[in-house]
């Protein structure tokens, strides 16, 4: 038995689409999905229509991602609670996603369990999640002291996560912890998308890492043809070059926004953060 385990698409429905092609051509049809399905990308209902296709022909596992989480509580609390703005680098982005998502999508999304324990019938049970099992937007940071903490408490010898968009494998005590990197922003690929394929060699599963070449002009032109500079200046700037060189995470770029604005302003309320840190950030780091 083989089984596709994939994560952090954030919209990139070309890359989504290489990928499960890929898997597909190698007799695989059992999928595992570990959240953030909409995000950056144009066109976040292409993603949509793809994952609800596979789900219609395919056995298919998925959970919520810390976006799922974003989308909800928007959709719950609305824009008082929230202050997402059009036109904006810092929040932009989210608006123009929200916006583009459906009462199905929502649904679906709710529906999402934070985690969830994969048993299979004659192989060993593995726990899959977004950030860690704790909570869904924790970063598990391979060989720290955390990572070690969630593994001895694991009641599995195998936890799948994501949220980092980096592959690695983490082996601690008999345990692992892989993350399969990211389909549609991966960090560290040289632009490749990245998923893992997991092997039944008897009744353990081996990890296979998967990167593959997209392409990647499609994406690009199709966030300029959606005006996504309009909605968000510096974050679809930083995510062009992400998905270019994959070398700067947006995290990174918005924590060196966050730090400009709290040297000059001795505090900052996110996601109220002046345009002119992103160009100091955009500036610093790009050149």
């Amino acid at each position: 038995m083989e089984i596709a385990v994939l994560a952090d698409i954030h919209g990139n429905y070309v890359a989504l689409e290489k990928c499960i092609d890929f898997a597909k051509e190698r007799g695989i049809e059992t999928f595992m999905f570990l959240g953030d399905y909409v995000g950056e990308l144009a066109y976040p209902q292409k993603a949509m229509k793809m994952i609800y296709e596979l789900n219609d022909k395919y056995d298919c596992t998925f959970i919520k991602g810390n976006k799922e989480n974003y989308w909800i509580d928007y959709r719950d609390n609305g824009n008082e609670s929230y202050g997402w703005q059009d036109k904006n680098s810092t929040t932009g982005i989210l608006l123009y996603a929200y916006n583009n998502l459906t009462a199905k999508d929502l649904k679906f999304f709710e529906d999402l369990p934070m985690n969830q324990k994969v048993e299979l019938k004659g192989y060993e049970s593995f726990l899959i999640c977004h950030g860690s099992p704790y909570k869904i937007n924790e970063t598990m940071i391979p060989n720290s002291e955390r990572i070690y903490e969630i593994m001895d408490y694991s009641e599995t010898r195998m936890i799948i996560c994501g949220h980092t968009h980096e592959q690695w494998k983490t082996t601690y005590k008999g345990k692992v912890v892989l993350n399969p990197g990211s389909v549609g922003l991966p960090i560290l690929s040289e632009g490749k998308a990245q998923f893992l394929i997991l092997h039944a060699d008897k009744d353990v599963w081996e990890e296979e890492f998967i990167s593959l070449d997209y392409d990647m002009d499609a994406i690009i032109s199709d966030m300029r043809k959606d005006k996504l500079d309009l909605h968000a200046p510096f974050w679809n700037y930083s995510t062009e070059r992400l998905l270019k060189d994959g070398k700067v995470s947006n995290g990174t770029v918005l924590n060196r926004v966050i730090k400009l604005c709290e040297l000059e302003m001795g505090s900052c309320n996110w996601p109220h953060i002046p345009e002119k840190y992103w160009v100091q950030a955009i500036e610093e780091i790009f050149g």
